[in-house]
């Protein structure tokens, strides 16, 4: 039994997914690094174990009413923790924040602002005060009427929503509209209302075309939906929403870059000519504190506005004074993450994952919390090795202030700084699982089987490499998007190109913006497209066959979507099913080994393999079907065996157990040794999209890419692939990348890890600083020319990766 006063958090039989009934002790107050392979299960016991038991006895504490407003993490599978703090978790977001969401917002500094002005602004003579919300743009009383608080006038046209008018809307003649079903619908519902959807466009009457077009109305009408044969009919309410509603309401509110970006190729864009782009209204803009309006404040570097306000609170009201030293004290903690060169009205949509990042840690610094644990997960990735220096301040910050710091972590700068080290492994799903070492970092020089400790310590020098040349090159001339201004790009063809600099340098603009662009365009056949509206000339496009984009964008949004299904290898395991003799006999087609489609499938839970159980005065939560117990199938379908085992026990595999288990079967063998060779053996074949990290999607895309047949030059770009990434990890990738190298294709990375950098045939240095001190090129070359470059950032930290 442990004393109320026990400095040690003590984790006693911890099973969560891959771990094997773990017992850890870890000291409160230090900074613990959580380091492994990936899918060792590091996450599990800080995340799923450590975190998840913190939340499971807040919860408890809080009133069964309120409980079901609140989403819960569940119980974890674990004997007992002692010693837990309450914990705060700051996990990886990457879903795309929305329009209207700033760098005010993220951090809040736009709300102590708006105070600044209600409270303590120059008001003109007789004006009445107004509150805070009366200077937000994202408030009815604030926004502009005209442009509602966008700051820009969207306004679209005939021509581009219907760009080809001899098609009928049944054809398609409406390409604004959505795809799939929402477009099918809203053709229906036209249909319904008694329009000619079969009739060319440029036949139909002139007010038809612009009701169809333009309205604001929304009728509601039943729709009797033409299906296949076969398939219930069965009518429904269907509202219509005209075109320019449609494309209007899209790129104000969705999520989806993608979505965004289809939306914004049919609009055109011009600064509200009410607000100027303020995007407030004109008794907002009449207040002023310093002599600025407050959308002059906001568009400001946060550097910069801080020597603003620093000025003005000096003196006057103690409301002032008072206002303007926490909005002072507040900035400070963003600008110390090199963050500074940021305005308030930047929108978060065009931030980098790693600004992201620091915005919400700096807002966390200044929580004034003490005595939690702090969870964090990676808080380097997408972090130069210039702003690591600052997050280690940070981190140490947070610990001086009585707080517990435990973070999930690959970069071995941060493992080094670490007061404890829990190192988990050694490898990767049932081969991991294991607390190999807890205790201070040195400690694991004595774990042989660690796969951290060779990249802790240095012990093996990397392989030097001499780089490839060149094939050939794109030339981009001026290049102009965000802070890249004016720039000419040479990227070099047939070899390994890295792309780095500083966190907001330019890096993600340049290339998944600029060159992804220009090259889509071309492929597309669409002059001038979103590329070339950013770049003044392209050349050397005609060597580049294919462009193909590797981020780390989920693989699916519901657990519907797994591996298996995203490779195509579900398709070759259906039809491996369908081929037994139990199937043949009882007519059982692929479609029955599907869990999407009604036959094969649990009808209980839909082939989800879980039901949600609703309780009375508490949340809703889940559990496995009660008829299938979490197989997705009906007891008919499992009764036909592959080899000995069911459908549902061919998804519970793991990719390595699934190679052996299909050897001998080309159509799986193919999907199987590529995601293998990008190293990621321990997942199971079923496990569920929402499960996966970045960097396992990733991957998973990588991999379906590497089991296509390649024609002709194809260029690769990815954002950051070792995101998330073990070193050990990150050798595995690399090996891939560069074997398509090898076979004659281009590579291109935006990349913060040296030891990619050092290992490529040439270097882009952006920089010198983010922001507005950006978006330049510093240096360009081979690696080793890159790290002798003045005024380079990067250089010094590249020089160092070459020494080893």
């Amino acid at each position: 039994m442990h004393s109320p006063h026990d400095p040690y958090v003590r984790v006693r039989g911890a099973r969560e997914h891959n771990l094997k009934n773990v017992r850890v002790d870890i000291p409160r107050d230090t900074l613990t690094v959580f380091t492994g392979v990936s899918g060792s299960g590091k996450s599990s016991l800080a995340f799923g174990t450590i975190y998840a038991e913190a939340q499971r006895r807040y919860f408890e504490s809080v009133a069964p009413y309120a409980r079901r407003l609140i989403h819960q993490v569940g119980a974890p599978a674990v004997g007992e923790i002692t010693g837990l703090p309450p914990a705060v978790s700051l996990e990886q977001r990457r879903s795309a924040p929305g329009a209207r969401s700033s760098v005010g917002t993220v951090t809040t500094l736009s709300n102590s602002l708006r105070m600044l002005f209600s409270r303590a602004g120059d008001y003109p003579p007789g004006a009445e005060r107004l509150d805070s919300d009366s200077f937000s743009p994202n408030t009815a009383v604030g926004a502009c009427p005209e442009c509602h608080g966008l700051g820009r006038i969207h306004r679209t046209d005939e021509e581009l929503l219907v760009p080809d008018p001899s098609l009928s809307i049944r054809e398609g003649a409406i390409a604004a509209w959505p795809g799939a079903w929402q477009g099918k619908n809203l053709r229906d519902v036209l249909d319904a209302l008694g329009h000619d959807v079969d009739r060319p466009w440029r036949e139909l009457p002139g007010e038809d075309r612009e009701w169809i077009l333009f309205t604001d109305e929304q009728p509601v009408v039943t729709v009797h939906p033409v299906r296949d044969a076969g398939r219930i009919q069965r009518p429904y309410q269907g509202t219509y929403m005209s075109a320019r509603r449609y494309v209007l309401h899209t790129f104000a509110d969705t999520r989806s870059r993608a979505l965004r970006a289809k939306a914004e190729r049919f609009l055109t864009s011009a600064p509200c000519p009410v607000c100027g782009g303020s995007r407030l209204r004109p008794e907002a803009m009449a207040v002023t504190f310093a002599g600025r309006t407050i959308a002059e404040l906001a568009g400001l570097p946060l550097s910069a506005l801080a020597e603003a306000l620093s000025g003005a609170g000096t003196g006057g009201e103690e409301t002032a004074r008072v206002l303007t030293g926490d909005l002072l004290a507040r900035i400070g903690t963003v600008t110390e993450l090199g963050l500074g060169y940021l305005s308030l009205d930047r929108t978060a949509p065009t931030l980098s994952s790693g600004e992201l990042q620091r915005l919400r840690l700096a807002t966390q610094l200044r929580s004034g919390l003490f005595g939690v644990v702090y969870v964090l997960d990676e808080p380097s990735a997408g972090l130069h090795p210039a702003d690591t220096e600052a997050l280690l301040g940070v981190l140490g910050r947070l610990k001086e202030a009585g707080n517990s710091v435990f973070v999930v972590e690959h970069q071995m700068d941060v493992v080094r700084r670490a007061d404890w080290l829990v190192d988990v492994g050694p490898l990767a799903g049932e081969h991991g699982g294991r607390v190999l070492h807890s205790g201070p970092p040195e400690g694991l020089a004595q774990v042989p089987e660690s796969a951290t400790r060779r990249f802790l310590f240095e012990e093996e020098p990397a392989p030097v490499r001499k780089p490839r040349v060149p094939t050939g090159w794109i030339r981009l001339t001026g290049v102009e998007r965000h802070n890249v201004r004016g720039v000419d790009a040479a990227f070099p063809l047939g070899v390994f190109t890295a792309v780095t600099g500083v966190s907001g340098s330019g890096k993600s603009t340049l290339v998944g913006q600029v060159l992804a662009g220009v090259l889509a365009d071309r492929q597309a056949g669409e002059e001038p497209g979103p590329g070339e509206r950013y770049c003044a000339a392209a050349t050397g496009l005609e060597a580049v066959d294919r462009l193909v984009q590797v981020d780390q964008k989920p693989i699916g949004r519901t657990p519907r979507s797994n591996l298996a299904t995203y490779t195509g290898l579900f398709d070759a395991v259906r039809k491996l099913f369908a081929r037994t003799e139990t199937a043949r006999e009882r007519g059982y087609g692929a479609g029955r080994f599907s869990f999407n489609v009604s036959g094969g499938r649990c009808e209980t839970c839909q082939g989800e393999g879980f039901v949600s159980v609703e309780l009375l005065f508490l949340p809703s939560t889940y559990a496995p079907c009660p008829d299938c117990h979490g197989a997705r199938y009906n007891p008919e379908t499992l009764e036909v065996t592959l080899n000995g085992l069911t459908i549902a026990q061919v998804l519970d595999l793991t990719v390595e157990s699934a190679a052996s288990f299909f050897a001998g079967t080309p159509a799986a063998e193919r999907a199987l040794s590529t995601l293998l060779d990008v190293g990621l053996g321990y997942l199971r074949l079923g496990q569920p999209a929402t499960e996966l990290s970045g960097g396992e999607a990733q991957r998973i895309k990588l991999a379906a890419e590497l089991q296509r047949t390649r024609r002709g030059h194809t260029l690769y770009l990815l954002d950051e692939p070792t995101t998330g990434l073990h070193p050990a990890d990150v050798e595995v990738l690399m090996r891939q990348l560069h074997s398509l190298v090898d076979a004659g294709s281009t590579v291109v990375v935006v990349e913060h890890d040296m030891t990619v950098v050092a290992g490529a045939d040439q270097v882009i240095d952006l920089g010198p600083e983010g922001g507005d001190r950006g978006g330049r090129i510093v240096a360009s070359g081979t690696p080793a020319e890159v790290a002798g470059a003045a005024g380079s950032r990067t250089a010094p930290y590249l020089a160092k990766a070459l020494r080893r």
